[in-house]
């Protein structure tokens, strides 16, 4: 049951596919990213991050500041208009 949970919702990765990837390739945390896609969805990792971070620390022998994933900016630019300015 808990290998189904998903902690990616975006790309729909689950604890086990990252375990198992980690395991099997003695991933940090980028290379866990690049081969699950978890964290390179809409949200730009911002609800899976720690957890994949977490999952590349136990299974590697790394120093855990040089395996955690850099924060994204928003995918979508927004205009300064758009965040509240009042249309004239």
């Amino acid at each position: 049951m808990e290998k189904e949970m998903i902690i990616c919702r975006c790309e729909e990765v689950t604890y086990g596919k990252l375990v198992e990837t980690a395991n099997t390739y003695n991933c940090n945390s980028r290379e866990l990213k690049l081969r699950t896609r978890a964290g390179m969805g809409y949200c730009g990792g911002r609800t899976c991050r720690n957890m994949v971070d977490s999952i590349a620390h136990s299974s590697s022998e790394r120093i855990s500041t040089e395996i955690t994933l850099k924060y994204q900016p928003p995918i979508r630019p927004i205009s300064f208009g758009d965040l509240g300015a009042v249309e004239r």
